[in-house]
């Protein structure tokens, strides 16, 4: 991820549809090495755009029911 903004290419694609869950919930229950910084701002890119924190915050309601809840203090 180092050098590039998104997964696949220089624009937004599927594959960064696809990361933005898997990321998400990845780092909640097993948290990213902080090692992995450019992972990290790529989460990050993901997690500031608008359409993604909209589906994510549109999941909150649900986030009760995920297994590993409460492992990492730092999910928005």
């Amino acid at each position: 991820m180092a050098g590039r903004n998104w997964a696949a290419n220089d624009s937004f694609g599927i594959a960064d549809c696809a990361a933005a869950p898997a990321l998400f919930y990845a780092h909640w229950g097993y948290p990213i090495p902080k090692a992995h910084r450019a992972l990290h701002a790529y989460r990050a890119r993901l997690l500031a755009r608008e359409t993604i924190a909209r589906v994510m915050d549109e999941a909150r309601p649900w986030r009760e029911n995920f297994p590993l809840k409460g492992r990492s203090p730092d999910v928005p």
